[in-house]
């Protein structure tokens, strides 16, 4: 099985975001983007979703020199 090495599940943290639609509150680990509101089902976003793009030192490695590049715009 292939993993992104600079994950590690170890390292999770929750954090608790409200729904937009009902204001109920959901919790959500921080390898999660979306979920899905158990009170009223509406989604609800990370107000920013991470990326280990910006800052994990094998991003070029995982997605290959020609498509990281093209995600953070570099010119090199």
């Amino acid at each position: 099985m292939n993993k992104c090495p600079g994950q590690d599940s170890r390292k999770l943290r929750a954090s608790i975001h409200l729904c937009p639609e009902c204001g109920q509150e959901v919790e959500m680990f921080s390898d999660e983007f979306k979920r899905r509101c158990p009170k009223c089902k509406a989604t609800v976003h990370r107000e920013k979703v991470p990326s280990c793009i910006e800052w994990c030192k094998a991003a070029k490695e995982c997605l290959g020199e020609e498509r990281w590049r093209q995600i953070v715009g570099a010119d090199e």
